[in-house]
């Protein structure tokens, strides 16, 4: 043993790696024949890529790839790709297929046009139909009226028999009936008063064109209560009373001129109209007007 030299080491003392140094290799020491530089080892030294598990596969071979400025056999140009390449930046348009269309934009504006056509036919239809209810409702016009008929079903008036008005100056008065002006709003400027007294009456003689069922109007004023006087045509009292209530509502004599009607059966000829006061009447009115229209009507 030299100075310095604790002789040959022992395993335990052994550097696996010491191989790798001089003085090392100067006392003999081996690369390790079994393990990776660990004595004994039972692994073994494999390349990189040749161990396998499970089963045995094909060594790893790396893809070449082609020299530089060369194209990679497995790269493909967009140009050579079907309907070339895409626009910058976006898809390229959907193409229709084969045997499809378009929108069918003539076919959608056929409709649109007919439809407007047909909302602008509707008001003008529409406005029509309005305009002819206004003019109903003008032609009618007035407070409604009350009367009696013995006629279940209004008739229609014939256009060839014109409305038959009484002449005041030619109505036949009796009983205390008398004209008078006090009151206003008579359509002749004077008026029958003096009424309500049993017997009083006022005759009219009119000669009808045609037989039938006529409107008998009455224009008068009651401002008070509810009143009623006695109708009798060609010397027969017609129904029940004829009605003069109070339907203006209204206390103001100036303002309670309203009318009423009746539907008696008149012939052909002279016939006579009578209004008169009799027992149990209420005759506290003023009579302003008598006219006949043929038919059964409403509105004077």
């Amino acid at each position: 043993m030299t100075p310095g030299d604790n002789g040959a080491s022992t395993p335990e003392e052994d550097d696996p790696f010491g191989y790798l140094y001089a003085d090392g290799q100067a006392r003999g020491a081996q690369p390790p024949s079994g393990g990776y530089g660990y004595p004994n080892s039972v692994s073994r030294v494999r390349t990189v890529g040749e161990r396998q598990y499970g089963q045995q596969q094909p060594p790893y071979v790396p893809q070449q790839q082609g020299a530089y400025g060369q194209p990679n056999a497995h790269y493909q140009a967009p140009e050579t790709l079907p309907g070339g390449p895409p626009p910058s930046g976006r898809p390229p348009a959907p193409q229709p297929g084969p045997g499809r269309r378009g929108p069918n934009t003539k076919g959608l504006l056929i409709g649109a046009i007919a439809v407007v056509a047909a909302v602008v036919i509707g008001i003008g239809i529409a406005m029509i139909n309005g305009n002819s209810d206004d003019n109903q409702d003008n032609q009618a016009g007035g407070t409604p009226t009350q009367g009696q008929s013995t006629a279940p079903t209004p008739t229609g008036s014939s256009p060839a028999t014109p409305e038959l008005k009484a002449d005041p100056g030619k109505l036949q008065l009796a009983g205390g009936a008398t004209t008078a002006s006090d009151v206003k709003g008579s359509t002749s400027g004077s008026y029958i008063g003096g009424l309500n007294t049993v017997g009083a009456s006022v005759t009219w003689t009119v000669d009808i064109p045609s037989d039938g069922t006529y409107t008998l109007f009455a224009r008068y004023n009651n401002p008070g209560d509810d009143q009623s006087m006695t109708l009798t045509v060609n010397g027969k009292e017609f129904g029940n009373k004829f009605n003069l209530s109070n339907f203006t509502h209204q206390s103001d004599p100036a303002q309670a001129w309203t009318e009423t009607y009746a539907y008696p059966t008149l012939n052909k000829g002279a016939n006579t109209v009578s209004l008169s006061c009799q027992q149990g009447d209420k005759c506290n009115v003023l009579l302003d007007q008598l006219w006949l229209k043929p038919g059964q009507q409403k509105r004077g």
